[in-house]
């Protein structure tokens, strides 16, 4: 069972350090499993992290490049082989509630849709709950606009979540579960009830932020007590993470998120956009790892990975007809290194700054612009935020770096679509006819 916020910063949870945010239900979830203390999304955006985290594939390999606004043409193509349908291939049966986002033709024909990538039921919006996350109309289940339905969207989809596991599963197979959450995305919206949590809060922007974080909270926490009363909890694998770091300035913007002290924020290539929560929680007795509830691992792991980690854990063969960049990170649960074909690689072309592209090898990570002309240096062993630039002072590990760079940035836009190259001359709010779109 995966659970994604959306816009969760590092800092924003308790268990990671938030002075003021209340999230009792991830922390004591933290105690329960393993927290990741460099975990990261696929992407400084959110589409193109999703679109990883199913397939196991960097975001310009698999085409999802950029966030996707409406009437577009990038959408995540049935060429790609996604992780609910590797999983029915043994067995499963599969449903995905909450935020999509891997589609600009959201319930049309015209692009596929989730059933379409292995989905046996669904609930979902195209991209954010409308018009905010209270009393949201903009939800479809299974094909079925749904129409206004009160309550707010973390709450909503939990409780669609547990219907199913309740009531529409097949209780005889084992389940993939996907819940994405809107919280905290703009617009944020939280109820009264959790803005009473925080009364001494005077600006309310921050107060609607930490009250819709602890919204969420809530409604992980209802999540799990599910699994508590259908007595599945032994035998569940489950992960909490985010898609991207959080929104905004963090001062006077909604987006009041914490990187926890790393630079950058959403749409950076820098920590304080890729890096995130992560939590994972095993299932009892699991043979062949040894992770130790309430510890936590510093082992770098990626979005990507969790495809192939999953398909792991159901038993399911891992394709050889396509390039994974996702390992398997359960090593990493174990304080052990996850062994990787390929480094971990960044690119996020709506990048705040002209650092777009990022690439980690180690403890070694390099910074560079799109056309890879400027470059930067750092070693996050000793500088997790990214404030001493080394590519002078380390010239045999820069050459090395930059070369690695070139030659894994080649590799990559060679093989996916080439939307990108298009999509930076059309401009990001111009619209495409609704036509069949390439698969």
């Amino acid at each position: 069972m995966l659970i994604l916020a959306d816009d969760l910063g590092y800092g924003d949870l308790g268990c990671y350090g938030h002075p003021l945010i209340k999230t009792p239900n991830l922390d004591a979830f933290a105690r329960q499993g393993v927290q990741l203390t460099q975990c990261y999304a696929a992407s400084g955006v959110c589409s193109p992290s999703r679109s990883a985290i199913l397939t196991g594939r960097t975001p310009y390999r698999n085409g999802v490049f950029t966030w996707i606004p409406e009437n577009r043409e990038i959408h995540l193509r049935t060429s790609e082989l996604t992780l609910p349908k590797l999983l029915k291939e043994v067995g499963y049966e599969t449903c995905h509630v909450g935020k999509w986002h891997l589609n600009s033709h959201f319930n049309q024909p015209t692009q596929p849709q989730p059933n379409d990538h292995g989905y046996d039921y669904w609930l979902a919006t195209q991209n954010n709950a409308a018009p905010s996350h209270e009393n949201p109309t903009n939800f479809v289940r299974n094909g079925k606009p749904v129409g206004k339905i009160e309550g707010y969207s973390s709450h909503i989809i939990v409780d669609e979540a547990a219907l199913w596991l309740k009531e529409k599963r097949n209780k005889d197979k084992p389940f993939l579960l996907c819940v994405w959450a809107h919280e905290p995305h703009y617009p944020i919206k939280a109820a009264a009830e959790y803005k009473a949590q925080y009364p001494d809060l005077t600006d309310e922007m921050q107060k609607e932020h930490h009250a819709n974080v602890t919204q969420l909270d809530a409604a992980f926490g209802k999540l799990l007590k599910t699994l508590d009363d259908l007595k599945l909890t032994d035998e569940t694998f489950v992960m909490f993470t985010s898609d991207n770091g959080p929104e905004g300035d963090g001062v006077k913007t909604p987006g009041r998120g914490s990187t926890g002290g790393l630079r950058g924020r959403k749409r950076a290539v820098y920590e304080g956009g890729i890096r995130v929560p992560g939590i994972v929680r095993l299932p009892k007795d699991m043979k062949g790892v040894e992770a130790t509830a309430g510890t936590k691992s510093s082992v770098p792991v990626i979005g990507s990975d969790i495809f192939v980690t999953a398909a792991k854990l159901a038993g399911a063969k891992l394709p050889t007809d396509r390039v994974l960049d996702g390992g398997d990170f359960l090593p990493a649960l174990e304080q052990k290194p996850v062994k990787r074909d390929r480094p971990l690689y960044w690119r996020c072309v709506i990048a705040p700054t002209p650092m777009k592209t990022a690439m980690r090898i180690g403890d070694w990570k390099i910074v560079a612009n799109e056309p890879l002309t400027k470059f930067e240096l750092y070693n996050l062993s000793e500088d997790s935020k990214e404030e001493n630039d080394l590519a002078s002072k380390e010239p045999a590990k820069f050459a090395e770096m930059q070369a690695e760079l070139k030659k894994l940035n080649a590799e990559i836009e060679a093989e996916g679509p080439t939307w990108w190259k298009t999509y930076q001359n059309e401009g990001q709010n111009k619209k495409q006819p609704a036509k069949r779109t390439e698969d």
